[in-house]
């Protein structure tokens, strides 16, 4: 049976200098900041070699988002419900770099330089895969590479998943990583690109409720608009408790006027982690728990893209009466 209600029972993080979904809100203008993430420290170096940093990262943060969420032990991995998990994953840049270094090989040497043991990592699903086969989730498995608006994105296609009974639940990871490669395609530079994971858990009422497991936040309604401003009318439009913080898009003009926005606060995640991409709205769904679990207000408005884009994605996150477990 679907689940038409659907909220977030579990956080993972793999980012640089942040901890806990608080650490997302704390002021900054130098992007990026901490020791990169090593994998091999947070989850052990069994299963790593061969894959992409996109693929640890989204390891990482996927282990501590099944464990928060009761999914699997502290001590294990193996999804004892992973017939009913699905996996919705994004990320605009995260094999970028195996990608063009594999078309190189071949367009300079042949298709015999490839490794096959690197190649699977060309797959635009090795992420996805890759997650789901580790930790046993048998359900659904996607990949969402959608610029601006990819984050927020994923989010909504895993609701969808859930309220369309094709799962009970689903992980949702956004990463990104910065190499040579993203920089010179992109012409962001290191110190100023996300090179790191977030992992939510998604999962039906219901569902939770036979679990026992207490839910951190609860998905409101979502839309994807031409314009900043036709976006969040939509969602102010929409019955309900008026946001009382919002999550604003990467880039956005913190000066500039919106309506129905005079007074709300405002967090832009691209001070804490730089050029994020895909990553950005998962990120901020997780800097949503971390601004519930302080106490924050009980609605919050999240965006991803621009006017310039070809659209922008917004959401409205709700706080439970156990966002501050």
């Amino acid at each position: 049976m679907s689940d038409f209600r659907v909220g977030i029972t579990g956080v993972g993080l793999a980012l640089p200098g942040v901890d806990d979904p608080a650490d997302l809100l704390r002021a900054t203008t130098t992007g990026p900041a901490g020791e990169p993430v090593v994998p091999a420290d947070r989850i052990g170096r069994k299963g790593l070699r061969y894959k992409d940093r996109a693929t640890q990262l989204a390891l990482v943060a996927v282990r501590d988002a099944l464990r928060d969420s009761r999914l699997i032990p502290a001590d294990g991995e193996r999804c004892g419900l992973g017939a009913g998990t699905a996996v919705v994953a994004s990320s605009n840049l995260g094999n970028l770099d195996t990608v063009c270094r594999t078309a190189s090989a071949i367009a300079t040497e042949s298709v015999e330089s490839i490794s096959p043991m690197g190649l699977p990592n060309a797959s635009s699903n090795v992420v996805a895969s890759s997650v789901a086969i580790r930790f046993g989730l048998r359900g659904p498995n996607l990949m969402v590479c959608n610029g601006a608006t990819s984050g927020l994105d994923t989010v909504r296609w895993a609701a969808r998943l859930i309220r369309a009974g094709r799962a009970e639940r689903a992980v949702v990871i956004g990463v990104e990583t910065h190499n040579e490669v993203t920089e010179a395609l992109t012409g962001h530079p290191a110190a100023t690109a996300l090179d790191g994971a977030v992992a939510l858990v998604l999962e039906g009422v219901t569902a939770a409720e036979r679990r026992a497991v207490p839910l951190v936040a609860e998905l409101g309604d979502q839309t994807r608009r031409g314009s900043v401003d036709a976006c969040v009318a939509a969602l102010l439009a929409t019955p309900g408790p008026t946001p009382g913080a919002w999550f604003t898009s990467e880039g956005f003009d913190g000066d500039r006027t919106v309506p129905g926005t005079d007074g709300m606060p405002r967090h832009a995640l691209d001070a804490v982690l730089g050029h994020a991409s895909g990553a950005l709205g998962v990120a901020q769904c997780a800097a949503a728990v971390g601004l519930f679990t302080a106490d924050g207000p009980g609605t919050v408005l999240l965006t991803n893209g621009d006017d310039d884009g070809d659209a922008v994605a917004g959401l409205l996150l709700r706080r439970t009466g156990e966002g501050g477990r």
